[in-house]
């Protein structure tokens, strides 16, 4: 039962914040970015970030799995 109502408790805010992001308009912010080559930008930023993040979590792995292997 407990699992039924944390379900329910994680989809409520998900449905309301669905809504709010369905009412903004993207398509005018969009078309400017691109015009003024920012959006290229933005990519490139979000691309540098998530290979970091990525690289990160590979050289924990590898740390965590030496740890591993040492103590056994």
């Amino acid at each position: 039962m407990r699992n039924k109502n944390f379900c329910w408790l994680l989809l409520l805010p998900a449905l309301l914040f669905s809504t709010a992001i369905f009412a903004q308009d993207n398509g005018a912010s969009e078309s400017l970015m691109r015009s003024n080559g920012k959006i290229y930008v933005v990519v490139a930023i979000c691309v540098t970030i998530l290979l970091g993040l990525f690289l990160y979590v590979v050289s924990i792995d590898k740390k965590i799995g030496k740890i591993e292997k040492d103590n056994l």
